[in-house]
């Protein structure tokens, strides 16, 4: 919204929606916002609220598209030219019937048919989170920087998108810290590996086999090649920097864990799956946090302890796909540290690699007492920041070798 005379610029946090509505109210047109003459009186349905019959007649009432819900109408069946918007409103109206049990309309007054208010206020409110969650998978598509969709569903609930986190494809790192520093020069190689490539240089061996898969031990790292590397894109040694190739699914959970993701694509063994990223801050300013997440359950507190424990990343409100991933005790991803811009040990990127092979349809998890170590054992937690050692979380993955605590 721009101040009079431009002597203010506040930046506008109403939806486009919510504009074109005040627009319409008020008989505005706007070309920026795509209220125009030709279109300022236009109606396209948006969702359809309630249900009744009057004198035998079937009749629905309509939002309209950009318009204001005072706006809305009661439109006869064979008006409307919404097939699948009919047919998520008989869905949702049914959802509702079966889970409490109802399955007849309610007679009122008049001989007119209609649903209870209560149907019609859980139609209303499964349209609209049907939209937001629909921008929300727009949004997240646009944002993402690798190969494979993101997708978004909830047949459990009427959850929306998390109102306060912020999707990032790399670490979004504190003032004064520095999560691109230390290369200066790459390897010579025309062909990948060769005797002088990354790996080698680091003192480690390459980490991927000629099918691109993993083939070295958790708790090692990996080296791939980097920007000031001769060899191009095709190279074997990048693997993690290219980013998630396959498509996956933000779900709502219907054990109360919250959202899950899960694969919408076989996922072979030693697969390199997504990384885990989020804010870099330091262990401090993580035990800061850590004492506010654990009044509330949350558990994004990742530490980057392969080397020391200086810095932690942080994925409450930055984050990825793997913001979203839930942990198991008997986990299908596993842990690792890599290094390609940036080989300061402090602080590795994270990346979840598949442990065996992952059927399409099924959920992607880790271990959050993993780390990448190579022997932690069950009952250590040397892995967890200490704010989160006070408070123990129930554990909810249903894994027969559950240890009962995320902690």
């Amino acid at each position: 919204m721009e101040g009079w005379r431009g002597a203010w610029y506040v930046p506008c946090l109403a939806s486009l929606e919510t504009l074109q509505e005040l627009c319409r109210k008020e008989n505005l047109r706007c070309k920026s916002i795509g209220i125009t003459n030709r279109n300022l009186k236009s109606y396209e349905v948006e969702y359809l609220c309630d249900y009744k019959v009057d004198e035998g007649t079937e009749y629905y009432l309509v939002k309209w598209k950009g318009w204001p819900e005072s706006s809305n109408t009661w439109e006869p069946l064979k008006n409307l030219k919404c097939p699948l918007l009919l047919q998520n409103f008989l869905s949702d109206k049914n959802e509702y019937l079966s889970r409490v049990k109802e399955g007849k309309a309610l007679k009122v007054k008049n001989h007119v048919k209609a649903l209870k208010p209560a149907v019609a206020d859980y139609i209303v409110k499964k349209a609209k989170q049907r939209i937001a969650l629909q921008r929300w998978k727009e949004e997240l598509n646009r944002k993402k920087n690798h190969k494979g969709m993101i997708l978004v569903e909830n047949t459990v609930d009427l959850e929306g998108p998390p109102l306060d986190f912020y999707y990032i494809n790399e670490y979004k790192p504190a003032p004064g810290i520095n999560v691109i520093n230390g290369i200066t020069t790459g390897c010579e190689c025309s062909d990948c590996p060769a005797e002088k490539c990354c790996p080698k240089e680091a003192g480690f061996l390459l980490a991927y086999n000629k099918r691109k898969k993993l083939k070295i031990q958790p708790g090692l790292p990996i080296y791939e090649c980097n920007s000031y590397c001769r060899c191009g894109p095709d190279c074997p040694n990048r693997i993690v920097q290219k980013g998630t190739p396959y498509s996956l699914c933000i779900f709502r959970t219907n054990n109360g864990r919250g959202w899950g993701v899960k694969t919408l694509q076989k996922i072979k063994t030693n697969s390199f799956v997504m990384e885990y990223v989020g804010e870099v801050i330091t262990s401090e300013e993580a035990e800061r946090r850590g004492q506010l997440y654990d009044n509330q359950g949350n558990t994004y507190l990742f530490d980057l302890d392969y080397d020391s424990d200086e810095f932690t990343v942080d994925a409450a409100r930055y984050g990825n796909v793997s913001h979203f991933v839930n942990h198991s005790c008997d986990p299908n991803l596993q842990v690792f540290n890599v290094f390609i811009d940036n080989l300061d040990l402090r602080l590795p990127r994270i990346a979840l690699f598949s442990t065996r092979t992952i059927k399409a349809g099924e959920e992607l998890t880790f271990d959050y007492q993993m780390k990448g170590s190579i022997d932690l054992t069950s009952d250590s937690a040397d892995g967890l920041s200490p704010s989160r050692k006070r408070i123990r979380t129930v554990c909810k993955c249903g894994a027969v070798c559950c240890r009962g605590y995320l902690n």
